[in-house]
């Protein structure tokens, strides 16, 4: 099993190139699945969970392919297609629930497993059940499979207003794939507002969807009969872009962070500006001309000038809880007292413990945790419990005085693209130790 070994205490300078984001670009595979036609994506990550959503895709009979270096993959969902996604690669990421939507949408059946569970707290489909239903979906739970399909005599979904119970990133997503085909309009009230929702929508728009109002909580979509196939590309990843402005933040140094919109994390850099960072957005208030011709520059005198800043994580546009656990490593080496609540995972402080063998001086009281900053970290072995935690951890070892050795960074592959490598490029001494 692989570990990273890092020896702490150096800043980070340079540039660094932020991936493709995760969270756009699983669910834009299964996009895929509403066309016959060939879908390219470009800027996909080179993640552990891209790689099993191709497996998944592939096993359903998507003819699937990689191009280049540029993070290019391309889908030919042509028939004959199996609508099935099976325990054996559900059970490995929960993404895997976002094949529902689209495999009902376009072929009127799907067999989707009940996703296994997750060490952050309890992500109930109960939600995407409900929202299908009200589509005209049939949908039963048995033997560990949510089995969907069309009443007799109906060839479409029907449109339906869905209003969640609670804000659902993965519920709005499989909503608005599958209303793309459906009969009539549809409309998504409760949405999540999401960046990566964003670029979702302005993906199926290119493949023939009609859809407003995506960015907000009320989403608008007009069906469809049939979608055609496009090129896209995903949108930078805002948490690989936030976790290594907190590094740099916590370590010192002067970093331009390529291809990241500053406008996805306006309440992360708030609270580093706040904190005492100059964080500096380049290439226009928002996003919309693309990827590529965006950046954030950073510059810090590490943690002992800066303060620690008090947060409360909510749903977007508010502060993430996948930054959470980031920056509660900076606040910890940050001077003052802080306050960190988290509203949104009920198991999501694990890493505290960890931080504490780093030296970190953390009080958890509930869903609050109170860090009195300042403490001069020192290198240990700490275990990541998640994909946040685990870069939390990461930050905290390029800080801490001597040698820090995180296991498990499994979980760090999930969501980061080749972060050592990254890291290292900026001069940060870190490697990968099996």
């Amino acid at each position: 099993m692989d570990k990273l070994l890092i020896r702490g205490g150096r800043p980070l300078n340079g540039e660094v190139l932020i991936s493709g984001a995760k969270n756009a670009a699983l669910p834009e595979m299964c996009a895929t699945l509403l066309t016959d036609e060939l879908v390219m994506l470009t800027n996909v990550p080179r993640l552990h969970d891209v790689r099993t959503m191709r497996k998944l895709l592939d096993n359903m009979g998507v003819q699937t392919e990689t191009h280049g270096e540029r993070g290019g993959m391309s889908f030919h969902a042509a028939d004959p297609i199996t609508p099935e996604a099976p325990y054996e690669l559900v059970k490995t990421m929960r993404a895997s629930v976002l094949a529902l939507g689209p495999l009902l949408a376009r072929f009127g059946r799907a067999r989707v497993s009940l996703p296994g569970g997750c060490a952050i707290g309890s992500r109930p489909v109960d939600q995407h059940i409900k929202g299908l239903q009200a589509m005209g979906a049939d949908i039963v739970v048995e033997h560990g499979y949510m089995v969907a399909s069309l009443p007799d005599g109906q060839t479409r979904l029907k449109g339906a207003r869905i209003t969640t119970d609670m804000v659902t990133v993965t519920g709005t997503e499989n909503f608005l794939m599958a209303a793309c085909l459906a009969e009539g309009e549809t409309i998504l009230e409760n949405a999540a507002q999401e960046p990566e929702i964003t670029d979702l929508a302005e993906m199926l728009i290119k493949m023939g969807a009609q859809i407003e109002g995506h960015g907000t909580s009320r989403i608008r979509i007009q069906g469809v009969e049939r979608l055609h196939g496009c090129t896209h590309e995903v949108v930078a990843d805002r948490i690989e872009a936030g976790t290594f402005l907190c590094a740099v933040a916590a370590t010192g140094g002067e970093a331009t962070l390529q291809h990241a919109c500053a406008h996805h994390l306006d309440s992360v850099i708030e609270k580093l500006r706040e904190a005492g960072a100059e964080v500096t957005a380049m290439g226009g208030p928002d996003c919309e001309s693309g990827p590529r011709s965006h950046a954030i520059h950073i510059r810090s005198a590490g943690a002992k000038a800066l303060k620690a800043q008090s947060f409360r994580t909510i749903e977007y546009p508010g502060f993430p809880t996948d930054m959470q656990a980031q920056f509660m490593a900076l606040n910890c080496v940050a001077g003052g007292a802080s306050r960190v609540t988290e509203t949104i995972f009920e198991n999501r402080f694990m890493h505290v413990n960890e931080l504490v063998r780093l030296g970190a001086q953390i009080h958890v009281d509930g869903r609050a945790a109170m860090i009195d900053g300042g403490a001069q970290l020192s290198g240990a072995t700490v275990m990541a419990t998640d994909l946040r935690a685990s870069a939390g951890l990461v930050i905290a070892g390029l800080v801490a005085e001597g040698e820090t050795l995180v296991d498990r960074i499994y979980h760090l592959d999930r969501g980061y693209d080749q972060m050592e490598e990254k890291l290292r490029g900026m001069g940060a001494d870190i490697e990968r130790v099996s």
